[in-house]
């Protein structure tokens, strides 16, 4: 009698018990080259570095793409997540809050205790000197706990992208998109800034930047070290200047308006990118409910409004008062700044008033809050705002936002709260991109809810919260600004309701839609109408 069958007649599509051959041979070779990696934490010397590296790299990326092989390759065409509120590593049991507490550990030591990773000043030890020949090889230097991060990260990214492939295999969009955050995590964000490095000579001083990551996630972009970098770098530091402004204030909103938010959220983005890729199994985990929802709007739009007032604080601080010798000064750029936020808060006030209605009034409050804080670096004494210096207050904002939140919160709990928190809750490009796609991007997501059977996919599976099945129900166009176009909803919706579509402004928002005021009023009714079933 074969043992392995296994007959399940549970709709709830229990997971199997047993691990296939090839998952089970997947998992042996993942493991030890992660078994390399946890050695060098202990500070086992391997005697040739980049032997042992290049072996636990690729075996790890092996290792992931066997267990991906023999889990998805055996199942027909569709999407299949069984038992994924059965597993206890996808439904907050032990094991996820073992991986979640395990990650944040190594966030924690990696951002401020990375001494105990083997950084050191004189000589490397430890895993971080483990990565000294990958990173001789590519910029020069030795290894820091910053290329240790940014190897490893982009490793995840691959692998777990290549599951992700072989999972949403017969979904050409998906397929697509996944390639695109692997190949510009890849290129753009680790292989393009080392190269960049590795140019710098006596003569010749070229800083590291980053391609695909725009101001405000590049938040120090704008400090005077950079800025002195830039210009000291002769004219391709000047064009990355320039590029790091034209991105926010030119091609940004013309992409947007074109493709919406997913063309960064989706497509380009370093931090999407792992959570769409290791961060999948746990999608169905985000926090669907209206409060989250309302603490979703407050929160992202906060993180903004921090990072306008730091970044022009920090500018601020190193400019001129001198209008005779320099054309940009302290009072013209303060000028500057509030007059670009201003027109932009006329134009939406003008134009989408009628349509935002509530999101208004929160747009009001965050340009009242930016202008104030224009008023008093202007007014309050020397170079300071609130008291603070603007060092003191983009460090606060660097430890806060950039690593407490965007790393050791935003990553490490993907098995506790989602893949997405930090995009839901605290990415400043997120809610400018967000402000964009709500205001005049083409992009929205159709429905038909005359074929909607109320099956709750859509919903279960949106890593951003949003009650999808509400507006299938419907018939309602889908346009929010925290929708980030996966597309994972239409592609595990099973009768087809869902499209993502590029279409023209006019009808992009229903006129039902327009007389409620608001998503929120559209929550509310789907929230009522589950309590009472």
């Amino acid at each position: 009698m074969n043992t392995s069958i296994q007959h399940n007649m549970s709709l709830s599509g229990e997971p199997p018990v047993a691990l296939s051959t090839w998952q089970k041979i997947g998992v042996l070779v993942g493991m030890f080259g992660l078994g390399i990696l946890l050695l060098a934490i202990f500070n086992v010397n391997f005697p040739n570095k980049t032997l042992w590296l290049t072996v636990s790299l690729i075996s790890i990326t092996l290792g992931i793409s066997l267990f991906s092989y023999g889990l998805y390759t055996s199942q027909p065409a569709g999407i299949k997540n069984d038992g994924v509120w059965l597993k206890p590593m996808t439904s907050k049991g032990l094991i996820a809050w073992i991986t979640g507490i395990a990650i944040t550990g190594f966030y924690i030591v990696l951002y401020f205790y990375p001494q105990y990773l083997g950084l050191n000043t004189d000589k490397n030890t430890g895993l971080v000197a483990l990565f000294d020949p990958l990173s001789r090889f590519l910029n020069g230097n030795p290894a820091s706990q910053w290329f240790v991060y940014g190897t490893l990260y982009t490793v995840a990214i691959l692998a777990f992208g290549i599951k992700f492939l072989w999972k949403y295999r017969n979904n050409r969009y998906e397929v697509l998109r996944t390639f695109s955050v692997m190949f510009f995590q890849l290129s753009f964000a680790f292989i393009i800034p080392e190269l960049m490095a590795r140019m710098n000579s006596d003569s010749f001083s070229l800083p590291y930047y980053d391609l695909k990551n725009i101001w405000p996630l590049n938040y120090y972009n704008f400090d005077q070290y950079r800025v002195d970098d830039f210009i000291s770098s002769g004219n391709i530091g000047i064009a990355l200047l320039i590029f790091g402004v034209a991105s926010i204030l030119i091609i940004t909103p013309i992409l947007t308006y074109k493709y919406g938010k997913r063309w960064y959220c989706s497509w380009v983005c370093g931090c999407g990118g792992l959570a769409e890729t290791a961060g999948d199994p746990f999608r169905h985990l985000s926090d669907k409910r209206l409060s989250a929802w309302k603490l979703e709007r407050w929160m992202v739009h906060i993180v903004l409004v921090f990072s306008v007032l730091m970044t022009t604080a920090v500018v601020h601080s190193y400019l001129s008062y001198d209008a005779d010798k320099y054309w940009l000064n302290k009072d013209t750029f303060l000028i500057g700044v509030a007059v670009l936020i201003g027109l932009l808060f006329a134009v939406i006030w003008i134009f989408k008033r009628h349509e935002l209605e509530k999101d208004a009034r929160y747009g009001a409050i965050g340009f009242t809050a930016i202008i104030l804080g224009l008023i008093s670096i202007h007014y309050f004494s020397g170079n300071n705002i609130f008291i603070f210096g603007p060092e003191t207050l983009r460090s606060t904002y660097a430890f806060l936002i950039g690593s407490i939140f965007a790393g050791v919160v935003g990553t490490g709990f993907y098995p506790i709260f989602g893949s997405r928190v930090w995009c839901r809750f605290g990415c400043p490009m997120a809610a400018i991109l967000g402000l964009q796609q709500r205001l005049f991007s083409k992009f929205r997501i159709t429905t038909n809810g005359g074929q909607c059977i109320s099956c709750g996919n859509c919903s279960t599976y949106c890593e951003m919260g949003i009650d999808v099945r509400a507006y299938a129900q419907r018939g309602e166009n889908i346009v929010r600004a925290s929708c980030v176009g996966c597309g994972i909803c239409s592609a595990v919706c099973p009768r087809g309701v869902l499209k993502l579509e590029n279409g023209p402004q006019k009808g992009r928002i229903n006129t039902k839609e327009v007389l409620l005021g608001n998503d929120v009023d559209l929550l509310s009714l789907s929230s009522s109408s589950d309590t009472e079933k």
